[in-house]
This record gives structure tokens, C-alpha cells and sequence, in this order.
């Protein structure tokens, strides 16, 4: 199959998110032909339509990065049942001004990892509310609510327990699939 640039945005902006590691040590048990690039939101200042007219430079190259990758893959924690605010404040930056959506016809996943027992599922299910607003065609199975827990990886960076990488490498295995299929029928301008 043919490889993929998928760009990933961390839901937490934290430096020692649980999330950023989770995404670190997923990525490795992913298909050689998913290529994953971090796409920064942390420069963003808070949108507001007063930039549509003359957007910055931070905003430009956040849209242009969402727009250039062939799918898009969220990680993210849940912030009282929701997103957190950072997250929902790139993705207005990405979907604005009006026409101009840089989300529409991307490919997109979620997956994301928390304390609590039900991981971050309430979160994840307002994200694809809004992603499917934003018409970006999205992987709806497997899904994957991810409990975080001491020891889920190892000191080399890795899901330590086989069952949970097994899961998360077929999570990604169905994702590369799921991308081909909708770049099948939604190429992307060349």
C-alpha cells in the first residue's frame, strides 16, 4: 500500500502530557507506510474573527500544515467530558474564515489516553461532533478509549503490554487502510 504524511495534533499543549508519550510510543507500532509529523498549535493566539481579514503567520502555516497532510490523527486527553480548550481553539483556526476549512475531505482519527476508567470516550465523542461538522470523512472503528496506567510504557518508550499493542497496531493497521479507501474517492490535488 502507499505511504501516508499524517499529521498529529497533541490535544494538551503540556510538555509531559501522558498523551504526548502515548502518541510517541504508539507511532511505533505503526504500518511503515504511515509517516506521522506533529502539527503545533502552541502559537496560536485565542481566534477570534477580527483575523479573518489579515490572518497571522502562525494561523497560515497551521491551515497550510492540516491542508498538505493526507489525514490527520487527534490525541487527546478529555478536559470535563469534553476537549481541551487549546484543541478546539487550533481547529477554529484550521476552519476559518468561512470557505476556507482546512479539515474538509482530510481523512481523520481520534484516539487519546486518561486516568479514568472510560479513558477519554466522552471527549472523542465531542471532537467527531465537530469533525464531522467540519466535514472530515472520520475512522469510527475501532475506536479506542485508553485507560492510562503506571507502567503502560516502558522505559524504552514502548506500550508494554502485549495485548494493548497488539489492539493499538491493528488501531493503526485499520486507520492506513481507512485512509486509502477515502483517498480512493476523495484524491488529493496533486
Amino acid at each position: 500500500m502507499k505511504t501516508y504524511n499524517v499529521g498529529y495534533l497533541i490535544g494538551s499543549i503540556a510538555k509531559d502530557s501522558i498523551n504526548r508519550k502515548f502518541a510517541n510510543a504508539l507511532f511505533k507500532l505503526a504500518p511503515s507506510q504511515l509517516k506521522f509529523a506533529e502539527i503545533s498549535y502552541r502559537d496560536l493566539p485565542i481566534y477570534s474573527y477580527d483575523y479573518d481579514a489579515d490572518y497571522p503567520e502562525a494561523g497560515r502555516k497551521f491551515k497550510q500544515a492540516i491542508k498538505s497532510s493526507d489525514a490527520i490523527l487527534i490525541v487527546t486527553p478529555e478536559y470535563n467530558r469534553s476537549i481541551p480548550g487549546g484543541l478546539k481553539n487550533a481547529i477554529d483556526w484550521a476552519s476559518r474564515p468561512w470557505g476556507t476549512n482546512s479539515f474538509a475531505n482530510i481523512p481523520s482519527g481520534v484516539i487519546g489516553t486518561s486516568p479514568g476508567a472510560i479513558g477519554t470516550a466522552v471527549g472523542q465523542q465531542h471532537l467527531r461532533s465537530i469533525l464531522g461538522f467540519l466535514n472530515s470523512p472520520q475512522m469510527n472503528s475501532p475506536e479506542a478509549y485508553i485507560q492510562f496506567k503506571d507502567g503502560m510504557i516502558n522505559d524504552a518508550g514502548e506500550i508494554a503490554d502485549a495485548s494493548t499493542a497488539k489492539f493499538l497496531g491493528d488501531y493503526l493497521e485499520e486507520f492506513h487502510q481507512f485512509i486509502a479507501r477515502v483517498l480512493t474517492v476523495l484524491p488529493r490535488d496533486a
